[in-house]
This record gives structure tokens, sequence and C-alpha cells, in this order.
């Protein structure tokens, strides 16, 4: 549960941490300036908790330092996704290894005078949000990430940005297909939630959309290719895939493992899809201008994250930043805020994190997916009458 102090709040840390995405400068406006005007005075952390570790910087924020970031994609005050003090990396005798530095952390706020911290991040950051509660420090949680796969919020800030660059480089795709009779690839992000593959390829018409969810079988695939080649006389297929999908019986493709303070780097679904169906394709016959159709993979990457935040996440993050103002002005704090239909409402930040939130194999989103003629991987062909 959330708790509520009678003593008024003076001074509040504000930090981003995880990767970044369109709308985290909206919020910190919305803070800044909201704050002002309640008598709180704000402090940015830098690069996450980072900040607050020691060698860390803060700085006060004023208005002044704040006007028209709201337009304007990353974040002012820096962010990391290696910086979690409860695993923070240190080298002991040569070797990397992890320590818990969280009372720094603890110190650090109470050095700085801090009543407490509004955090902005995804289901890792707010994690360490809610143990550093647990520790006594006061935290109020603005939920982002561009997967949108937390449960207590029906969207969060940064995704309808990220899905829109993705939808844009479907499009671009669709065109160069179109033109060279290929299979166009695209990998978006998505680990263990496939929103973004899911809401891009309902947007750019792609005919096969591969998500974590759902692990594919290639020969459904391959099925749909080959009913766009043969029955619709039409020689391009576009297919997206998040960047944790993978097929049955297998695993998500890694970059990395992880190591010292660090995650693993997930990528590769996309390519490992194309090897895929170049060695299906070998030796079948094609009724078209080749004899076996060409596949090309494009990894969107970075491109998601970066930019501009569109008009939604812009009044979403401002009205995020708003919400956490007035709950730290009334001292009620370890609480997430959260988007449920049009209203901004809160939950306890135990709760914000406790359910990913992920596709529903049968939901209606891929239900309706399904009665357009994208193929989700697991099967391909007419849709079973009820």
């Amino acid at each position: 549960m959330g708790t509520k102090t009678s003593s008024p709040t003076r001074r509040i840390g504000l930090l981003t941490g995880g990767g970044d995405c369109p709308g985290l400068n909206a919020v910190i406006w919305a803070v800044v300036r909201g704050a002002e005007r309640a008598g709180i005075e704000v402090y940015g952390i830098e690069d996450g908790f980072e900040g607050l570790i020691a060698g860390g910087t803060t700085r006060q924020l004023a208005v002044a330092d704040i006007r028209g970031i709201q337009r304007e994609g990353g974040t002012i005050l820096g962010t990391t996704n290696r910086g979690n003090p409860f695993r923070y990396p240190v080298e002991v005798d040569g070797v990397m290894t992890e320590q818990d530095c969280s009372d720094d952390v603890v110190r650090a706020v109470h050095r700085l005078g801090l009543d407490g911290l509004i955090v902005i991040g995804g289901d890792g950051t707010l994690a360490i949000a809610h143990e550093l509660s647990r520790k006594g420090v006061r935290c109020v949680g603005v939920p982002k990430t561009i997967d949108n796969d937390l449960g207590a919020t029906d969207t969060t800030f940064g995704f309808y940005s990220a899905v829109n660059t993705a939808m844009e480089g479907l499009d671009k795709l669709k065109t160069t297909g179109e033109s060279h009779d290929r299979v166009m690839i695209l990998e978006v992000m998505g680990r263990h939630a496939g929103w973004i593959a899911l809401h891009c390829g309902l947007a750019g018409g792609a005919h096969a959309i591969l998500v974590p969810e759902l692990p594919y079988d290639i020969q459904a695939v391959l099925a749909r290719i080959r009913a766009r080649w043969d029955e619709e006389r039409r020689h391009y297929t576009l297919i997206v895939v998040a960047e944790g999908a993978y097929p049955a019986g297998g695993a998500e493709s890694r970059i990395s493992e992880r190591g010292a303070g660090t995650v693993a780097r997930v990528g590769g679904a996309g390519l490992l899809l194309e090897r895929t169906l170049v060695e299906a394709f070998e030796g079948e016959d094609w009724t078209c201008r080749r004899s076996v159709p060409e596949v090309r993979t494009t990894v969107l990457g970075h491109l998601q994250r970066g930019g501009s935040p569109g008009a939604y996440d812009r009044i979403v993050s401002v009205r995020f930043g708003c919400a956490a103002v007035e709950l730290i002005a009334k001292g009620e704090w370890n609480r997430m805020v959260c988007l449920r239909g049009t209203k901004i409402e809160n939950v306890p930040l135990v709760d914000g994190i406790a359910n990913p939130h992920t596709i529903d194999p049968e939901g209606q989103l891929v239900r309706q997916a399904r009665s357009v003629g994208i193929c989700m991987g697991d099967r391909w062909g007419p849709t079973p009458k009820p």
C-alpha cells in the first residue's frame, strides 16, 4: 500500500531510469512547473540512480531550465539501464562483480534534504523505487516504457510515438519490397511483450506479425507467403517481428548474456527468421519473376526510442507529471500514477509493477488481425467459423 505523511513536502528529487523514450522531457517539464506553483523545489538527479551513488550529480531545476523541452525527445537528466543500486557493478581484484549500494542512495537522499523522489521509468526502474521505499525512501512512480508492458496502466507514454516510427518504417519497406518482389522483415523492440509489433503491423498493413507471446511455426509463415504469391498474385510480403519473438520449441535470440550490473541483450530475431526462410525457399518452385524470393531484414532498433513525442504521448506525459506532483503535495507516497480509460489515477507502487501487460493470444486485437488476413505465426488459413 502507499503511505501518507502530514509534514509538507519542500524538496524532491527527480530522475529518469532505464531506456529513453519520447515523452520523458514532457514529464520533467510538467513536474518542474507544477512543483514551482506548489512551492516545492525540484532537484534533477542525473543518469538515473547513478546520480545518488558516489560521484553522482544532481542539480536544482528551475522553470528557466526546462522551457520548451516538452516537445523534445530524450531526457535532459540522462538515463541508464545499468545503475541498479541493489546490483551495482564494482570491480574487485580485476573482476567485475555486483554489490548492494542501496544504502549509498538512502544516505544521498538524506544528505540532499530530499523529502522523496519522483522516479520515471519502466518495470525495472520502478521495482528499484519500490525496494528503496522499503528502506524508507519515499517515492512516486511515473510509468514509462515503449513496450507498454505495465499492467496497472492502460498505456505508458512513449509507446504510441514508437509505434508511429515503426509504422513509418513499414510504409517505406512496402514500396521497396513491392518494387523488388521481396519478403521484407522489420524487427522492432519488444522483448517479452509484442505490442509495438502488433500495433505497427495492424497500422502498416503487415501480412505476418510475430510476437513473443505466440511462438511461431515457420510453416505457417511460409503458407502466408505462398498464398500471397500463388493466390493473391502479390509478389512481396511484409513481416513484422518483435525482437523477443522465437520459433516454437526454440528460445529468444540474444546478442549478449547478462553480466555484472547489466541485463542480457536480446536481438537477432529478424535475421534468424530471414535465414530460416531462405533455407526453406531453396528447391521450391515459385511462379514468379525469380525462382526464389529474396528476403531482406531491417532492424529498426533505437530509432523507436528517438525523436519528438507525438501529441498523444506529450499529453499523457504532462498529465502524469502533474498527477505525480499532486500526490506528493498531498503527502501521498509510494504510489504510481496510471491511466485508466481517460482518467489519470494512481495505485500503490507495488501494484504498479506486479502484473506485466502482455498480448493475449486469443484476445480481441489478435482475433481482429487474423480476421483481416494477418498471420500471427501459430497458424495460417481461413478464420474458423464460430
